[in-house]
Parts: C-alpha cells; sequence; structure tokens
C-alpha cells in the first residue's frame, strides 16, 4: 500500500493553534455576553427581547454546524474556515457597534453562524491532517477548550464590561479572530474538493427548520411560554414533522445533506447519544450551578465564576491525558464508560450539597464531574472519525457536535423546568424572580429558609440527571474498540483509501469501504 509523509510536526502545531484559536472564540461568544446583558439593556433598552441576545447566538450557531461539515466535505475546508472567521469577525464588529437591540440580536446571528463553523472545521480539519492514533493529544485540547470557555467567557464579560464597556465585549474578538487567519492562512494546508458537487438544498433547509422549531421549544418552554402552550406544543410538533420530511427527502437525494447511511455504523450512534447525553448534564450542570453557589454558599457573582475553576481543571485534566494515553496506546473505548460513570457520581456529590457545604467540598464534586465529562466528550468525536468514510468526515463531526449541542439546549430546560417547579412548590409562585441581592437582604430566619429551598431545588435537579448519564453509561458499553488508523485524512485521499462520490462508489467504479477497514492489515502487520 503507499503512503503518503504526514506533515512536520511544527507545521501541525502551528496550524493547531490557529484551529484551537478559532474554536476557542466561538466557545467563549456563547457565555461572554452573560454578565454584560445588564448594561447592554441600560444602552440600548429593549429589555423584553433580551434573552435574544444569547439565543439568536445558539440558534444560528447550532443550525449551521451540520451545513458547514457538509460543505468542507464537497469543497474543502481550509477556505470554509477561514470564510468562518471572517463571518465571526465581520458579526463581531457589527454587534460591537449596534445601535438597537434588534440590530445587536441581528449581528449575534451572523456571529453565530460563523462560530458553527468555526467549531466544526476545526475538528474536522485535524482528523485531515493528523492520524487517529496522534490525534488524541490533539482532540484532547478542543475538549478542554470548551471547558475553560464556560468559565473564561463570563469572567471576561464581567472585566470588559467593568473597565472598558460592553462593546469590548465584541471588539475583543477582532485581534483574535486576525491573528487565526493569518496563521491558518500561512501555514495549514489546503484540502481538496470532490470533484462532483452536489448540495442538498432542500435537505439542509428542512434539517435547520427542525433543529430551529427545536431549539426555540426547549429555549422557550416554561420561561416566555408555558409548556403547553399552542406556541411550544406547535413547535414540537413542526420539528417532528420537519425531520419526518428530511428522512423522506435524504433517502431520495443524490448526495445528502446528512448520508443516512452513517446511521448504519454502530460507532456513530454511539457516539450521538452518547454525546447527547452528556450535553445535557454539562450544559444543565454549568447553567444552575453558580445560582447554587450564590444563594447556598453566599458566593458574589464574581465569585462563583471563579468557582467554577474547579470543574474546568478537571476536564481539562482529564481531556488532556486521555487524549495522551489514547496517541501512546491506541486503545480509547475505555474512556467513556469511565467518563459517563465519574459523570453520573458527580452528579450524585452535587445532589448532596446543602447551605452548610464547604466551599472545598463542592469544588471536589465539581473536579468529578469535570474529570467524567472531560473523559468522554472528545472520543465521541475521535471514536467517529476513525470510522466514518474520509468523504463524510465533516459531517460527521459536524452531527456528533450537534447532537451535544442539542443534548446541551434539553439539558438547560429541563434542569430548568424541574427547577423551577420544584422551588415552586418550596416557596410558592415567583419565587425564581428572587435575586442573589434580594435574598441576602433579608432577615436572617427569612434568609436561610429561603436559601435552603434554592439549594434543595438545585441540587434535585442534579439528582434527577444521574438516570441521563446511568443511560449514557449504558451506551457507552456498547462502543467497539476499532485499531486506530495511522494515515491521517490527507494520506488516505492521497493512496485513494475511503474516498467515495456519494453513491457508494471510490469514483472509480471500486466499491467504497470504510478506512477502518481497510487499516486492519496495518494494524496485524504491527505499522
Amino acid at each position: 500500500m503507499p503512503t503518503t509523509e504526514q506533515l512536520p510536526h511544527r507545521q501541525i502545531i502551528v496550524s493547531f493553534v490557529g484551529l484551537m484559536l478559532g474554536m476557542l472564540l466561538a466557545a467563549i461568544d456563547q457565555t461572554i455576553v452573560a454578565t454584560a446583558l445588564p448594561t447592554i439593556v441600560g444602552d440600548l433598552g429593549g429589555l423584553d427581547h433580551l434573552a435574544w441576545v444569547v439565543t439568536a447566538y445558539l440558534l444560528t450557531e447550532t443550525v449551521s454546524t451540520p451545513l458547514w461539515g457538509k460543505l468542507g466535505d464537497l469543497y474543502g475546508r481550509k477556505r470554509l474556515f477561514q470564510g468562518a472567521i471572517v463571518i465571526f469577525l465581520v458579526g463581531s464588529v457589527l454587534a460591537g457597534i449596534a445601535q438597537t437591540m434588534g440590530e445587536l440580536i441581528v449581528f449575534r446571528g451572523i456571529q453565530g453562524a460563523g462560530a458553527g463553523g468555526l467549531i466544526v472545521l476545526a475538528q474536522a480539519i485535524i482528523g485531515d491532517i493528523v492520524s487517529p492514533r496522534e490525534r488524541g493529544r490533539y482532540m484532547g485540547l478542543f475538549g478542554a477548550v470548551f471547558g475553560a470557555a464556560s468559565v473564561i467567557g463570563p469572567l471576561t464579560g464581567g472585566f470588559l464590561t467593568d473597565h472598558l464597556s460592553w462593546r469590548w465585549v465584541f471588539y475583543v474578538n477582532v485581534p483574535l479572530a486576525a491573528v487565526a487567519l493569518v496563521v491558518t492562512s500561512a501555514v495549514l494546508p489546503s484540502s481538496p474538493r470532490r470533484q462532483q458537487v452536489r448540495v442538498d438544498w432542500l435537505g439542509t433547509g428542512l434539517l435547520a427548520s427542525a433543529i430551529s422549531c427545536f431549539i426555540l421549544m426547549t429555549t422557550w418552554g416554561g420561561t416566555e411560554y408555558d409548556w403547553a402552550s399552542p406556541i411550544i406544543v406547535g413547535l414540537g410538533i413542526a420539528s417532528l414533522a420537519l425531520i419526518g420530511l428530511f428522512v423522506f427527502v435524504e433517502q431520495r437525494a443524490d448526495d445528502p445533506a446528512l448520508p443516512l447511511r452513517l446511521f448504519r455504523m454502530r460507532t456513530f450512534n454511539v457516539a450521538g447519544a452518547v454525546s447527547l447525553l452528556i450535553g445535557v448534564a454539562m450544559y444543565g450542570a454549568i447553567t444552575y450551578l453558580p445560582t447554587l453557589l450564590q444563594v447556598a454558599n453566599g458566593a458574589t457573582a464574581s465569585d462563583s465564576g471563579l468557582l467554577l475553576v474547579p470543574l474546568m481543571l478537571g476536564l481539562l485534566g482529564a481531556s488532556t491525558l486521555s487524549g495522551q494515553i489514547i496517541s501512546r496506546t491506541g486503545r480509547y473505548r475505555l474512556f467513556p464508560i469511565i467518563g459517563t460513570a465519574a459523570a453520573g457520581v458527580g452528579l450524585a456529590l452535587l445532589s448532596t450539597i446543602e447551605t452548610g457545604t464547604s466551599r472545598w467540598e463542592s469544588g471536589a464534586f465539581m473536579v468529578v464531574l469535570g474529570i467524567g465529562i472531560g473523559l468522554t466528550m472528545q472520543v465521541m468525536v475521535l471514536a467517529t472519525q476513525n470510522e466514518t468514510p474520509v468523504e463524510d468526515l465533516g459531517v460527521a463531526t459536524s452531527t456528533v457536535t450537534f447532537f451535544r449541542t442539542v443534548g446541551g439546549s434539553i439539558g438547560v430546560a429541563l434542569f430548568g423546568a424541574l427547577y423551577a417547579s420544584r422551588l415552586g412548590d418550596l416557596l410558592g409562585p415567583g419565587a425564581t424572580d428572587l435575586t442573589p441581592k434580594q435574598i441576602a437582604n433579608l432577615p436572617a430566619g427569612e434568609r436561610a429558609h429561603v436559601a435552603s429551598a434554592f439549594a434543595d431545588a438545585i441540587t434535585g435537579v442534579f439528582a434527577y440527571g444521574i438516570p441521563v448519564l446511568i443511560v449514557g453509561f449504558l451506551i457507552a458499553l456498547l462502543l467497539r474498540e476499532v485499531p486506530l488508523r495511522t494515515q491521517s485524512g490527507q494520506a488516505l485521499r492521497a493512496n485513494g483509501n475511503g474516498i467515495g462520490d456519494g453513491n457508494g462508489t471510490n469514483g472509480q467504479g471500486a466499491p467504497e469501504q470504510p478506512v477502518a477497514v481497510l487499516d486492519y492489515a496495518e494494524a496485524a502487520r504491527g505499522r
């Protein structure tokens, strides 16, 4: 079998820095505006539409993720990644100069559309330039980026708002995005485009519409509208109907936006399901832990962000260490099994927090949850990329990432509904509107009662998350260990392995095979 020389290590490292910077920008901007929102409302008004500053970004990011993955498979990923940087950059500048809340919401949507490309294309490009056997260490750091961004985002947003202006929350992206653009232009190798390109715009539109309805349903349900309201029920019905139409169209498309053949791969299905469930736990916990720390433990808003650092450190350490071990041993199956179990234990420990729990104890519990997430999240992407035909690398990567994002949307909505219901039972209607500052000003006896109720409501939500991760653990047991390939996606393309034309052949009439199967012979020879 002919071989293709891998890229020089130095070029891979510099490329990785540019990719990681782009992904960090996208991940941070999911949360960076949270601490700036009160100031933004004071300047621009539009309190009734405040939530859309966050929702618009998350919606366009989620909707665009599958499209970016598919277009990368069709047209090559380097130029698209740079295009995503430019879109994100333009959205950031426009958001910084916005004069009305409506303008800011639209420009945040533009930012989100670019962010979707940054997140999925960065992971797929690593699949192009690094073999799965060496990819673990890089993917581990990608996983750590998401954990770090959840803490860095609110802290950075608060600092810039207090010391400069809320507009710098968006302007700060400009120099960082420019560096990422220069680095990737200089060192990132071009990836080939498919000779026969057929974009499934109908399937893409149906999928985007279904995702939009679902995200709006989970975002508005229980907050803007009652779960049983006609709007929420209608969005749910529309989402299911659009998914049904999408499946019908994809079965007949020449080159589908999401090839349904991927769902015949056990690893793809396992990775998607586990990613969705770990997303429920991660985003649900990160969203409500600050409230727990502020109300139950008396932390300030700034301190509550800093107190999430143990979770980030657990995620960072576990993700990085597991990546190093995978690269050295070629073994990865055990990590998501241990990870889902550890995340379940972490939620169980967090569910025991009371008003008297020390910050050392709560910090240790968060470390356990972070370790569980770190051992699981990026391994699912790696396992999928290892078995996916090279021609579907981008869309498979984007789909697993998409499942995690959808899981996050479900987690925030599910945890929020349970939290509001439990708190209402304990304190009566309107209790969720109490702010930490209002609670701190209550008489001592009443304050203790309210703080205890908040702690009970939130920790009860964490307990409800445990069965979710038990299911994730059981699904992770179904993951099979396939020898990690020793060739990058570029090398496999050069050798003609695992490359199809979208019709089940390799473009020359020969049957298309998954690249993982082609490498079994190499693994047996000890290559």
